[in-house]
């Protein structure tokens, strides 16, 4: 079966007024629209064409088609105007541990305070849609940020002390920048770095700016001082792992995640921080971040290479006259990014989609055929998927 997916986009404060909108051709609302759930995660379902929601159809009616009772993955549309949270999310043992923790000590799953709502991991990957996506991503090398910092003079001097010493350890400085006296020591340091010059970190300065302008005075700021800041080209990918820091700042993109709603904040957020948990799953190992480029595995076929088994991502780019081919493993939900495509499952059902149109095809049909002049992404799972709701 081919089922068309359809949902409204999430108007978090952080998403573009344009991006969703400009993909899908129509009228912008003139609200933020930051994201477009395609699956049945039970947060914001996706909506099938008789009105039912995706899990619900699921529930009724997926285990005929060979669909699980839960998919172990969610795939979305992110579109970013202003930085998102900086955040960090456990790996399955961390999860396991600390959602039964929560649960025993009865904090309910949708309290401020509670930082585990499942059981699962959530590593994720984006892939750039618009022609450049931003992001922070990772710690960056101890010794370039030792330059940074020192380009920016005596109102930077604990934190340059801190990071001077021979055996200093991210973690450590993280742990300082969020407690008391980091927050007491924040404007001064954002300030510092606001009026700091240099053409090595240009960018990076800008971005503080840019920051503080969003969050004024967040530590979260000088936590976005220590991290790599990368520009993803329109194609590429950008896989995070549990332990990894991270943060969208701005673009279009295609994401695609393990089925978890497990985040830990480290600033830029109102939302509730707890320190010791960040830095107990935090990886705090320095050094720069791969961009991950897909994969030829057939003529106009790629994919995006994950070392998880939650899920894949593949992207299917063809033109008029030059069908596409792809093998279906399991459950998969195809997104069209770009053009009109036709596509036709092994048991002779297709479907048309245009730019941010999604369907959910059954692990019956075996394989989709797709026609057209278009790109069209679709998410499956990997080799050994894990869901845990």
């Amino acid at each position: 079966m081919l089922l068309d997916l359809s949902n409204e986009p999430r108007d978090y404060d952080w998403g573009s007024t344009e991006l969703l909108a400009q993909l899908t051709g129509r009228t912008p609302s003139g609200r933020p629209e930051a994201e477009v759930w395609f699956g049945d995660h039970p947060g914001d379902p996706a909506t099938i064409p008789d009105g039912r929601s995706l899990d619900a159809w699921i529930a009724d009616e997926g285990a005929r088609f060979g669909v699980p009772d839960h998919l172990p993955y969610l795939l979305k549309l992110l579109a970013a105007a202003s930085p998102l949270s900086i955040q960090v999310h456990p790996s399955k043992a961390q999860a396991e541990v600390g959602f039964e923790r929560e649960e025993s000590a009865g904090i309910p799953r949708d309290a401020a305070e509670r930082t585990y709502r499942d059981a699962n991991h959530k590593p994720e990957l984006i892939v750039a849609v618009s022609e450049t996506f931003r992001a922070l991503a990772g710690l960056r090398e101890l010794d370039a940020t030792r330059r940074l910092v020192g380009r920016l003079g005596a109102g930077a001097r604990e934190l340059a002390e801190r990071l001077s010493a021979p055996d200093a350890a991210l973690d450590a400085v993280l742990e300082w920048v969020l407690s008391e006296d980091g927050r007491t020591a924040a404007p001064g340091l954002i300030a510092a770095a606001s009026q700091g010059r240099s053409d090595e970190f240009a960018a990076e300065l800008d971005l503080v700016r840019e920051l503080d302008s969003a969050y004024p005075g967040d530590p979260g700021v000088i936590v976005a001082l220590l991290m790599n800041l990368v520009t993803i080209p329109r194609g590429v990918g950008l896989f995070v792992p549990a332990g990894v820091l991270h943060a969208y700042l701005s673009g279009l993109g295609v994401e695609l995640m393990a089925a978890s709603d497990n985040v830990l904040r480290g600033g830029l957020t109102p939302k509730h921080i707890d320190v010791a948990e960040l830095l107990a799953v935090l990886d705090p190992t320095p050094g720069p971040v791969a961009l991950l480029h897909a994969d030829e595995i057939g003529e106009g076929l790629a994919r995006y290479a994950v070392p998880v088994g939650d899920f894949t991502l593949l992207v299917a780019r063809v033109t008029a006259g030059s069908p596409v081919s792809v093998p279906i493993d399991g459950v998969g939900i195809a997104l069209a990014t770009v053009g009109e495509v036709s596509l036709e499952g092994g048991l002779q059902t297709s479907v048309v989609l245009r730019p941010g149109a999604a369907v959910l095809v059954t692990p019956d049909e075996g394989a989709l055929r797709i026609e057209g002049d278009g790109e069209v992404f679709i998410a499956l799972p990997g080799a050994r998927p894990t869901v845990s709701r």
